[in-house]
Parts: C-alpha cells; sequence; structure tokens
C-alpha cells in the first residue's frame, strides 16, 4: 500500500487550468481517469487525510504510485479527451457503466448491394442502420414476421443468398411473399433498397404516411372491384397496426428523446435508458456500476451520456435528452452532444406532465435493477471469495489468488498444434488479457514439451518487460536482449506495440498470476514447474486438474489433491479449464480451416486477396488457374507479366493438389469457384472426416 504523500506534486506544480489527469500503479497502469475545470483543485482532494476520503477514493490512491495531467484549452476538450483516456485504458476504478446483457438490435445493412434485415448484438458497424435495443431477440423476430408481409426484406444469410441465386431458386420467404426474391431477379437492387428504405421509415416513427397511402390505395382497389387487392392491403395494414401495438404510444407530440433515471446508493448506482421515437419507447436498457469516490447524481448522469454517446453521431444522438439531475457544469456536456448530433440538443430535467411521469416509470425500472443487481451479487461475491479461499487452503497458498491464468495445449492428431492463455480476476474472466500461441519449437505432438514451451515463452515476456522498466533485479537470471529476441512467440503475440514506451495501456505479458493452472496432471504440472524454475520464477503458484477424476496436481507430490465435488473452489477450477479449453479448440479449428483453404497463391509475394479473388473469378477454380499459361494470367485486370511469371512458377513449385474425397459417399469432388472442394464438413471450412460427429470431436484435443 503506497503512501499518497510519496507521490504528491509539489505545490505550485500543478497548473489551475482545465485538463484530464492519470493515476498510475507501480506497474504504470492506468487506473483512474478524471477530469477538472481546475486541475490544482481537483488533485489537491486526493491529497488530504486519508481518514477524510471515500472508502473507494482512498483504496485508489493508496493502490496509485504516481499521477500526471494533460491540459487542455475548454472543458468540451476535457470531456472529450477523459471519454477516450477512459475507452484506451480501462481503469480500474473509474465509473464504467456496463450493460447487464448484450442487447439485440434490429439492423439493416444499408451497406450491401441488397440490404438485409437481421438481429445483431454488440458494437455498431458501419453502413448498418439499428433500431432498438429490445430486452428479446424473439421480439425482434415477431415484429420483423409482421412488417415482411408490406415490407418484404431479404433476411437470409450471405450463403443462402448465393446458393439460390446459384440454383435460380429462391428460399420458403420468397415462395410464400415474405420475401421480394432479389436473389433471383424478381426485383432489381434498386426496387429492393426502396424496400429497405420503407421499412426503415416504419422503424424510425414515420408511420402515419404510410399507413394513409395503404389506406387510399385499399379504397380505391374496392372502387375498382379489384377486391382481392383491396383484402390484401386490408391485411397489411392489420400487421402494421399490430406490429405498432407492441409499442404503446408514451409521448403524445411524437417527440424523440432518450430517458434517463439514475438509482443509487453508497457503494452502487443503477441506469435505465428508454428511448422513445416517434412517441413510442423503440428500445430500453440498462447498466449497474460501482461508485469509486463520492460522485453526485449529476456525475454520474454525465458518465452515462459518454457510455451512450461517446461512439454515435447524426440522428444517434436525439433532440431531447431528458435526465435526472444536470451536470455541473452543463454547458460542455450540452456543447458536447450538439457536435455529436451536429444539430442542437436540449438536456433537461423534465417538470410536469407526460415526461415527467415517464421519467417516473423510468426511475421505478432503475431501483428494481440496483435491488436485483445487489441480490446476485451479495450472492455471487460470496460464492466467488468462497472458492478462492478453498483453492487458497487446498494449495497451501499464503493468500487468495486474485489472478489466474490457465493453459491448455489443443491439436488434431499431432497438426496445428496451438495453446491458450486465459485470465481470471477475483474469480471472473478477463477475456481483454487471452492469450494463444502456435507452438513453433518442434514438430509433432508432444503435450509435456508444448507445455514447457508456452510457459517458458510467457513468463520470458513478463521478465522482458520487468527488465525495461527497471523492476527486476540484475543477476544471473536475468534475460538478454538477444535471448529475448530469440524467443519464438506466436506470431498473434510479437505486436510491436506490446514494447511500447510505458503508457498505461494494458500490455499482454506485463502482470504476473498468483496461480497458474494447467490443464493436465502430472507431467504438465511437471513441465509448467520446470520452466518457471528455469527462469528463477519462485513466487508463482503451479497446480494442474486432470480431466479424467478431476483431481488437482502439485509439482512434485505424488497423489493428488481431492476436493470435495460439492466444492466451489473446484467449480472455480473446472470453470477456468473448460474456458481455457475452449479457447483453445477455437483457435485450433481456425488453424486447421486455414491451412486446408490454403494454395499455392499464399505464398507468392506482393498478391494479396483482391488479386487472388480477381484471379479465381478469371479462371473459376484453382484447378484450372493451375493449368494457364502465363499470357493468360496476364488477362486478368492488374496482373502483369512478372507477377503472373511468379504465380506460374509457385504452381510449378508446388506440388499437384490430391483429389478431394467425400469419405462417406467416395465421391471425388471438384473445385468450386473458390478453388475449395465442396465438402459437407462439421464445421464452414473444416475438412471431412470419417466416423460420427462424436467421434469426430474425440480426435481433438
Amino acid at each position: 500500500m503506497a503512501d499518497p504523500s510519496s507521490y504528491r506534486p509539489r505545490p505550485g506544480q500543478i497548473p489551475d487550468s482545465p485538463g484530464v489527469y492519470r493515476f498510475r500503479d507501480e506497474h504504470r497502469r492506468v487506473i483512474y481517469v478524471g477530469k477538472a475545470k481546475s486541475l490544482r483543485q481537483r488533485l489537491a482532494n486526493y491529497f488530504q487525510d486519508l481518514a477524510g476520503l471515500h472508502p473507494r477514493t482512498r483504496s485508489m490512491v493508496t493502490t496509485a504510485a504516481s499521477v500526471e495531467w494533460t491540459v487542455v484549452s475548454t472543458e468540451v476538450e476535457a470531456l472529450q479527451l477523459e471519454y477516450s483516456w477512459i475507452k484506451e485504458y480501462d481503469p480500474r476504478f473509474n465509473v464504467k457503466y456496463r450493460d447487464d446483457k448484450s442487447y439485440p438490435y434490429l439492423a439493416v445493412t444499408m451497406s450491401e448491394q441488397f440490404p438485409r434485415v437481421q438481429v445483431m448484438r454488440g458494437h455498431k458497424k458501419k453502413g448498418v442502420r439499428y433500431f432498438g435495443p429490445y430486452a428479446h431477440a424473439w421480439a425482434i423476430r415477431d415484429t420483423v414476421d409482421l412488417l415482411l408481409r408490406v415490407f418484404p426484406v431479404r433476411t437470409c444469410s450471405a450463403g443462402v443468398f448465393k446458393n439460390a441465386a446459384r440454383t435460380d431458386r429462391p428460399c420458403l420467404l420468397g415462395y410464400i411473399g415474405k420475401c421480394a426474391a432479389p436473389c433471383v431477379g424478381r426485383v432489381s437492387p434498386e426496387e429492393h433498397r426502396e424496400l429497405a428504405d420503407e421499412f426503415c421509415d416504419f422503424m424510425a416513427g414515420r408511420t402515419g404516411t404510410y399507413l394513409r397511402r395503404l389506406e387510399k390505395q385499399m379504397v380505391q382497389a374496392a372502387d375498382d372491384m379489384e377486391y382481392e387487392r383491396a383484402a390484401r392491403l386490408r391485411d397489411d395494414i392489420g400487421a402494421l397496426k399490430k406490429a405498432m401495438e407492441k409499442n404503446a404510444v408514451v409521448l403524445a407530440d411524437a417527440t424523440d428523446a432518450d430517458l434517463i433515471a439514475v438509482a443509487e446508493d453508497e457503494l452502487e448506482a443503477a441506469v435505465q435508458i428508454f428511448h422513445v421515437r416517434g412517441g413510442r419507447v423503440r428500445g430500453q436498457r440498462g447498466w449497474v456500476t460501482d461508485k469509486v469516490e463520492e460522485i453526485t447524481t449529476g456525475a454520474l448522469v454525465e458518465h452515462a451520456l459518454q457510455q451512450l454517446y461517446g461512439e454515435e453521431s447524426g440522428d444517434s444522438v436525439p433532440k431531447e435528452v431528458l435526465v435526472p439531475a444536470l451536470p455541473d457544469p452543463v454547458e460542455p456536456v450540452q456543447e458536447w452532444l450538439t457536435e455529436r448530433r451536429g444539430s442542437n440538443v436540449s438536456l433537461r430535467i423534465p417538470q410536469r406532465g407526460d415526461k415527467k411521469a415517464l421519467m417516473e416509470t423510468v426511475a421505478r425500472n432503475a431501483l428494481q435493477a440496483l435491488g436485483l443487481h445487489k441480490t446476485k451479487r451479495a450472492s455471487d461475491l460470496t460464492t466467488r471469495s468462497r472458492a478462492l479461499e478453498e483453492i487458497a487452503d487446498a494449495l497451501g497458498l499464503d493468500s487468495a489468488p486474485l489472478r489466474i491464468e490457465c493453459y491448455d495445449i489443443s491439436h488434431l492428431q499431432g497438426e496445428d498444434v496451438v495453446a491458450s492463455m486465459v485470465v481470471f480476476e477475483d474469480g471472473l474472466q478477463r477475456k481483454g488479457e487471452y492469450r494463444r500461441f502456435q507452438i513453433k519449437g518442434f514438430a509433432g505432438q508432444d503435450d509435456v514439451r508444448s507445455m514447457h514451451e508456452v510457459i517458458s515463452r510467457r513468463f520470458k515476456r513478463y521478465i522482458a518487460e520487468k527488465e525495461r522498466t527497471g523492476e527486476w533485479a540484475e543477476g544471473e537470471d536475468a534475460l538478454t536482449e538477444d535471448t529475448f529476441a530469440k524467443d519464438t512467440l506466436a506470431k498473434d503475440t510479437l505486436a510491436k506495440d506490446t514494447l511500447t514506451e510505458d503508457d498505461g495501456r494494458p500490455k499482454k505479458f506485463a502482470y504476473p498470476p498468483q496461480l497458474v493452472v494447467v490443464d493436465g496432471g502430472q507431467p504438465q504440472v511437471a513441465a509448467a514447474k520446470r520452466a518457471l524454475d528455469e527462469l528463477g520464477i519462485d513466487d508463482i503458484a503451479v497446480c494442474g486438474l486432470a480431466k479424467r477424476l478431476e483431481e488437482v496436481w502439485l509439482p512434485g507430490e505424488d497423489d493428488p489433491v481431492v476436493l470435495p465435488r460439492t466444492s466451489e473452489g473446484l467449480y472455480l477450477l473446472q470453470r477456468i479449464r473448460d474456458e481455457a479449453h475452449r479457447f483453445a479448440i477455437t483457435y485450433q479449428r481456425v488453424k486447421r480451416a486455414k491451412r486446408f483453404r490454403s494454395s499455392p497463391l499464399d505464398d507468392v509475394p506482393g498478391l494479396g486477396e483482391t488479386r487472388k479473388q480477381a484471379l479465381i473469378k478469371h479462371f473459376g477454380s484453382v484447378k484450372r488457374l493451375r493449368s494457364a499459361t502465363i499470357d493468360q494470367i496476364c488477362e486478368v485486370p492488374g496482373i502483369g507479366r512478372k507477377t503472373a511469371e511468379t504465380i506460374a512458377a509457385a504452381f510449378a513449385q508446388a506440388a499437384p493438389a490430391a483429389p478431394a474425397v467425400n469419405t462417406a459417399t467416395g465421391e471425388i469432388m471438384e473445385d468450386t469457384e473458390d478453388g475449395a472442394p465442396e465438402t459437407t464438413a462439421d464445421a464452414p471450412g473444416e475438412p471431412v472426416t470419417a466416423g460420427t460427429p462424436d467421434e469426430r470431436r474425440g480426435q481433438e484435443t
């Protein structure tokens, strides 16, 4: 625990101007980012008597080892820089709202030639229009099913679309009138895009004009005695009204607004957001956060606005944002929102009428969410704490292992040998610190030797980081730069940015675990321990979890540690081991699929994906390209004679590909247009192998 006075800036050193400050720990990792109208006044608050600080603020300043700041010219710039740094550094003590679930959106891929309607989660992509978020994916599918009757937009995947175009047969939705079937040319790209635009307009709340137009068409059809068309239009109107009824009108003036409510206590806060478009609630979401310091409701609202609109622009930022309390000062936040939208944004507290009543509803939702979160978290914290204590007791550790790393080896009959490293902190996944390795030190299947290589490489990198920052004691066991340079780290863990200057960004191997878990028994544990001993590391515990009887093995012990089957510690170790296995086998399948899709074109220097695709498209398959002459290759746009000669030489040096055989039928399969044999593999790009699916999965380790 550090004494804040040891790194307190000298009097007069801190400028009295707007800026953003960062606290760093002893590893130079940024643990807190904040902004201030006056840096001098704000930072002085952190260096008062510890007894007068909020408990979480006290924990932060005693964890920190240094503080630094950046001066900006305006408070708006400080707001923008604070958001950027929180997103970049992911400081552990900052107020970070996290979705209590991954909310599904109704998305329309307007960037494609034939826009597609689908359910999407996760980060928003360019060229895609989003509607929502919705509470459940089935709610989106119900709405889409109703609207497809009126707006028959494509909903199929790229594979289904291409297959329908190849066979000139639409899918079932095309036959029943719920898809315009652009795949077979029933409508032109322009006509289909117009349908997608109308679909988006309806979802955006512009419903009245479209309904009135349909009603006029229905009356006209009835007057013309086109009764079947009139009946169809009547049913279309009914479907649209039914879809509209799913979102009741809450604001009579067709307002576009976001309503934000906060429920809080001394330690935590819950935020609920209602997205109102066209007077109807189009989406709802909620977040919960820890309160790191004594923070006002207005400051919580400010952080929520950063989270909501930090990546948004244009119409995604509504004209009106209703909040329970205004940030102090409110002008920079309002100016920032206006910049994001491109026009004026009203940020205010509702005082009366429908908006105030709706805000009360949002506030009730926030209060219920906080109560539910506390009930769950109390159980989760108790369970995780008990699990870590049981692991510490069983393994004879001095304290609970707050950071645990687990390693697993995966291969398919000795091919594509890879390894995974997963990280759990305080019993929770840290997916941003997962790493994967290719085994390059030798060829063939040897799990013990592979484990030794992976542990050695991971902790060589850790020692190198310690050496570089001066934290590793000089001595015989210190790695030289030459030794580190010869290390055979996987390509994906050799990125240059991992050795950048100390800037607080998370580094790939900078932080040591208290416990290393390996998937395996005595041999794997001995290999991991030997790797640590060779590097002179003696303060990291090692254990292994064997699958057969779920036994915990310790280095040098002849008998395993057997945890009770109902032990929370065993459950946690099993979850960590299973996550490492999942991560490893996923990477191994990717490597295997890539190997089976490889061709001599991959070895041609300077030949990118665009020109590869142009070659395959021109010749139809790799088989035909292999038999083409240099002059024929030169006919492909973008391929010069020198490149054509290199391509021909690459095919001449490569061994001829063996014919692909379907082992279930014995059929020899021809090359497809992309150069890969047609196959009925279990997963896209995976080879056909004999046996049942269970038998095939059993070949993977």
